[in-house]
């Protein structure tokens, strides 16, 4: 008996991710180099990368159409984001967690939480998440426009670490509305 169909691809251990991966101020997927100054924060609990469609159906409210019908579907935003728990509780760790802040000029242990308004387009960044595959090479994602939308929870326990809860979003830029704000890399070894 033949079995054809409990058989995996070759290519299935080279291309398991493994581990955590770090998270970057900076990245060049093209060489892989990282430094220290680049890693953003230690973190505990894993780093949850996600990138969901949303979509609408032009054929909804037709009568006799189908729902889903593919050639109706529209495409309509890309809600692209990084959630993580950081161990990091320096000046410039907190600005990431609250997005609209910043570490204070002549007191460098303060951070500031900017006035309501506007978002200043300074408060957005690009954070890379990059992680190692079984083969030797790694995965790597880029956010850009990213910016903290959950604001700062930090949570302590008896004798344990404290916790910040940082979820990242990524944004579209009027400057460039055809550029959606993640990229994603799997580079071999």
């Amino acid at each position: 008996m033949s079995s054809n169909y409990t058989v995996i691809p070759e290519s299935t251990f080279d291309n398991l991710q493994l581990n955590a991966g770090i998270l970057l101020s900076s990245f060049d997927p093209s060489t892989g180099t990282v430094t220290d100054t680049n890693i953003i924060t230690a973190t505990t609990g894993g780093i949850t990368v996600s990138c969901k469609p949303s979509f609408s159906d032009l054929g909804e409210d037709v009568d006799n159409c189908p729902n889903n019908m593919m050639e109706l579907k529209m495409l309509e935003n890309w809600d692209c984001s990084m959630a993580f728990t950081a161990l990091n509780t320096s000046p410039a760790a907190i600005k990431i967690a609250l997005g609209c802040a910043t570490v204070n000029s002549s007191d460098s242990t303060r951070v500031d939480l900017d006035a309501p308004g506007a978002v200043a387009t300074a408060r957005f960044s690009t954070i890379w998440w990059v992680g190692e595959k079984a083969d030797g090479g790694y995965v790597a994602v880029e956010l850009q426009n990213a910016l903290s939308t959950e604001g700062f929870q930090l949570k302590t326990t008896k004798n344990g670490k404290g916790q910040v809860s940082v979820t990242i979003t990524g944004h579209v830029s009027i400057n460039a509305q055809d550029t959606m704000p993640m990229t994603f890399y799997s580079i071999d070894a």
